[in-house]
C-alpha cells in the first residue's frame, strides 16, 4: 500500500452572494498518494481550483466557507489549523503553481527577490545565500544564464519563462506535493510539451507528487497514473488512466473524451468533434438528483429524483451514475 499523503473527505467549500450560497466544491473526495501524479479535469466551473485553493486555505473567507469535510495532510486535518500552522506547511511542504504566471508574479520585485523570499520564510539563510539558492533553482529550471537573470523582473521573461520561474519558486523548499493549476494553458503546445517535461523531472528528482489541474485529456494521458473528474462540484468518476480512457463509465466523461481531436483518424475519415450539449447547473439552486441529467442523453426518471453514489464499478475504479 502506497503511503497517502493528501486525502480530501466530503470537502464542501461554499460562497456567500448576494443571490445565495454557491456550492463550488460539493462534497469532494479525492486521495493522492505519495509519488503519484493525479490529474483534476472537468469544464470550467466544475471547482477544480476550488478544490486546490481549498487544501492550502487560500480562499478569502468570507464569503467563502468551509461548510464540512476535512482535508487530511499526513494525517492530519487542515482546516482547523490557525494562519501562522498554515505559514509552515505553504511552500515548504504543500506548493502551488498558479493558472497565469504574470499576475501570480509581483512586477516590482525581481525573480531573484521573490524567489528569495519564499526560501527565506523557511530556512534560516541569509540574503545572499538566499540568492544563490535562487539562481541555483533557475539553473535547474533551465533558464540560460541564470546568474544573471535573477535580477530581472517578470515582464523581461517570456510567458514560457515566467511559468519556470513559477515552477523554481514551488521547488525551492523541496515540497511533498506540487499542485499545478493548469499550469500550461497560456502557452503555445510547444512551451506547454516542455513545461510538462520540466515538472516530470523535478518530479522524480525530488520524489515528490502531483495533482494536476487542468482541461486538456491528452496531458491527463500522458502525465498522470490516475484521473479525477469533476462536473458541478461534484467527483463524478475516478479511475487509472488505462482504465478511464480504454473505459469510460460516466456519461460526462464519455464526452470529455469523445471532443478530443484524433489525430490518427484524420486521414482516414472526416470526423465532426462531439459537443456536450446543454450548460452546467446553477451552482445556487442544484438540482436534486444527478447534476448531469439535463444534458444526458441516457437520462431516467431516477436520475432526477436522488443523487446517486459514487459507487466502485470495478477494483479502483468509481463512477456516479445509476447506470
Amino acid at each position: 500500500m502506497a503511503e497517502t499523503l493528501l486525502d480530501i473527505r466530503d470537502l464542501k467549500t461554499w460562497f456567500k452572494t448576494d443571490d445565495g450560497m454557491v456550492r463550488a466544491v460539493d462534497g469532494v473526495d479525492l486521495r493522492i498518494d505519495r509519488g503519484e501524479t493525479v490529474g483534476v479535469v472537468g469544464e470550467s466551473g466544475c471547482g477544480k481550483t476550488v478544490t486546490a485553493r481549498s487544501v492550502l486555505k487560500l480562499i478569502d473567507m468570507p464569503p467563502g466557507r468551509f461548510e464540512n469535510g476535512q482535508i487530511l495532510w499526513q494525517g492530519r486535518d487542515l482546516i482547523p489549523l490557525p494562519a501562522e500552522e498554515m505559514d509552515k506547511i505553504r511552500a515548504r511542504e504543500i506548493a502551488i503553481i498558479f493558472q497565469e504566471p504574470m499576475t501570480s508574479l509581483n512586477p516590482v520585485y525581481t525573480v531573484g527577490d521573490q524567489i528569495g523570499e519564499v526560501i527565506r520564510q523557511h530556512e534560516n539563510l541569509s540574503k545572499k545565500q538566499a540568492r544563490d539558492a535562487a539562481v541555483e533553482m533557475l539553473r535547474l529550471v533551465n533558464i540560460p544564464n541564470p546568474g544573471k537573470r535573477v535580477d530581472d523582473y517578470p515582464h523581461q521573461f517570456s510567458g514560457g519563462m515566467r511559468q519556470r520561474v513559477m515552477i523554481a519558486m514551488a521547488m525551492s523548499c523541496k515540497p511533498k506535493l506540487l499542485i499545478a493549476d493548469e499550469p500550461t494553458t497560456a502557452l503555445d503546445v510547444t512551451i506547454q510539451a516542455q513545461i510538462l517535461e520540466l515538472m516530470q523531472e523535478m518530479k522524480e528528482r525530488l520524489g515528490m507528487s502531483i495533482m494536476l489541474i487542468t482541461h486538456a485529456m491528452g496531458v491527463v494521458a500522458e502525465t498522470c497514473q490516475r484521473v479525477v473528474v469533476m462536473y458541478a462540484g461534484k467527483v463524478v468518476e475516478e479511475a487509472s488512466v488505462e482504465a478511464l480512457f480504454g473505459n469510460p463509465r460516466h456519461p460526462y466523461t464519455q464526452g470529455l473524451i469523445r471532443s478530443i481531436p484524433r489525430v490518427d483518424r484524420g486521414a482516414e475519415q472526416k470526423q465532426r468533434l462531439e459537443a456536450i450539449p446543454g450548460t452546467v447547473p446553477s451552482l445556487l439552486q442544484p438540482p436534486t438528483g444527478c447534476r448531469f441529467a439535463a444534458r444526458c442523453k441516457y437520462v431516467m426518471d431516477v436520475c432526477t429524483q436522488a443523487m446517486p453514489p459514487l459507487k466502485e464499478a470495478a477494483p479502483g475504479h468509481f463512477v456516479r451514475c445509476v447506470l
